[in-house]
């Protein structure tokens, strides 16, 4: 008690910035930051915070396929592990939905790295495989309950690294609280734009085959959720024209909480994305959205997710878009290929009462468990929703023609859009 009067540290004004974007941390030219190996490694953080890696996929039938580990700390409870999976066919409008919590959690398995991790329910092995055209992979193997097994290999190709905004150790940390290096908390996100998924996934006794494109992406949240923002949004755009291609942005927006001038400054959006060309990654993409400046309608770099033409849902209560522009605009990272790629993604949903492609409104407090509800510590009234979307759609690119034959008057690439946009307050 005595310590505060004698306190010699400094007063933190108020005013002071609370609130250091990583969209905001790195010039246009230093935004690509190659993964090293540590940064895909669980860490399992204690006190608050949320950590997950997600394997999205594309089939050849235009189903979309997620699977996902889920590792959430709670104070002093002992941490929550859950394996996610959810498989949804656009044809069929069939959504099968599994949440397992998962017991004796251990990463690293005898013999790996933190790479990995296995439970009784599951296993999840990195491999490698320097020097070859898919140098890095995941095995997946998990049997969730009698109905459902999961056998599937996720490969990245060496054309395609793994990346975070901004090189080294703070790479791709956005961070809360006036002091970075004693931050009241912490975002982060490490990703694999485009990989190749194989395998079989069987269901209800039925073989169901695995073949296509995909992402992952390794996140975490080192605060209460409901301290870190009020809205996501994520993007997952593949193709299969040109060689490959792929579009992902993933965004949120902080609460009022934490901004550039302290409390009452926020709702700050940080965006991050990138773009795979021609089987290549040639963009990675960062933007900061200040509340108190708009954001030009050209610039060097662009990562924004537009919401246009909201309409009430009286399902949730929440304004929800019927339309989305993403946007992505940066400096090439090829070498010998300088220039200037940009592109734009308009999705067009609907109305409310006839969504185009909604896969499921998630009310995420009547999915998690309660101890996480426990730590999310909504207050009474506000309900917490994920809107997830699954459409075909186009992909307007321009760039160099070294990239890609004629891209310079600029393309339409086809390809599928898997996007979520959630709602936390």
């Amino acid at each position: 008690m005595f310590s505060s009067f004698f306190s010699t540290v400094p007063p933190v004004d108020p005013k002071a910035p609370n609130f250091h974007p990583v969209s905001s941390a790195n010039p246009a030219t230093e935004l690509f930051g190659e993964l090293e190996p540590k940064d895909t490694e669980w860490t399992c953080p204690g006190g608050f915070a949320v950590e997950t890696q997600v394997f999205y996929n594309f089939l050849e039938d235009g189903s979309s396929l997620m699977c996902q580990v889920i590792h959430s700390s709670v104070g002093v409870w002992y941490p929550t592990i859950q394996f996610t999976f959810k498989l949804h066919n656009p044809q069929t409008k069939e959504t099968t939905w599994r949440s397992v919590n998962v017991t004796n959690f251990v990463t690293p398995p005898p013999g790996l790295d933190k790479r990995s991790c296995k439970a009784d329910e599951f296993i999840i092995t990195h491999k490698s495989n320097p020097g070859s055209d898919t140098p890095e992979s995941y095995v997946i193997r998990a049997n969730l309950s009698d109905d459902l097994q999961i056998s599937v290999d996720i490969t990245r190709p060496a054309s395609v690294p793994g990346w975070k905004v901004g090189k080294g150790p703070k790479g791709g940390f956005s961070y809360f609280g006036p002091d970075q290096n004693n931050a009241e908390g912490y975002v982060v996100h490490r990703f694999w734009p485009r990989t190749k998924a194989t395998g079989i996934v069987v269901l209800k006794g039925k073989a169901i085959s695995v073949s296509g494109s995909g992402m992952f992406v390794h996140a975490i949240q080192g605060m209460r959720p409901n301290l870190v923002a009020s809205r996501w949004n994520f993007a997952h755009f593949q193709s299969e024209q040109h060689g490959g291609v792929s579009a992902i942005q993933m965004d949120f927006t902080t609460t009022d909480s934490y901004g550039r001038k302290g409390s009452g400054s926020g709702f700050v959006t940080v965006s991050v994305g990138s773009l795979v060309l021609g089987g290549k990654l040639v963009a990675v993409t960062a933007e900061t959205r200040w509340p108190d400046e708009p954001l030009p309608e050209n610039a060097v770099v662009m990562s924004r997710a537009v919401h246009n033409k909201l309409e009430n849902d009286p399902d949730t209560g929440y304004d929800v878009p019927t339309e989305i522009v993403f946007r992505w605009a940066g400096p090439s990272i090829i070498a010998d290929t300088p220039g200037s790629i940009e592109s734009t993604l308009q999705v067009e949903y609907g109305s409310h009462a006839a969504s185009k492609g909604l896969i499921e409104k998630v009310d995420v407090l009547a999915e998690i468990p309660y101890v996480i509800k426990t730590m999310v510590n909504y207050v009474a009234g506000t309900k917490p929703y994920i809107y997830q979307w699954l459409n075909p759609t186009t992909l307007v690119v321009t760039g160099p023609d070294a990239l890609i034959p004629g891209l310079s008057g600029g393309l339409n690439i086809e390809g599928t859009l898997y996007n979520e946009a959630s709602y936390i307050s």
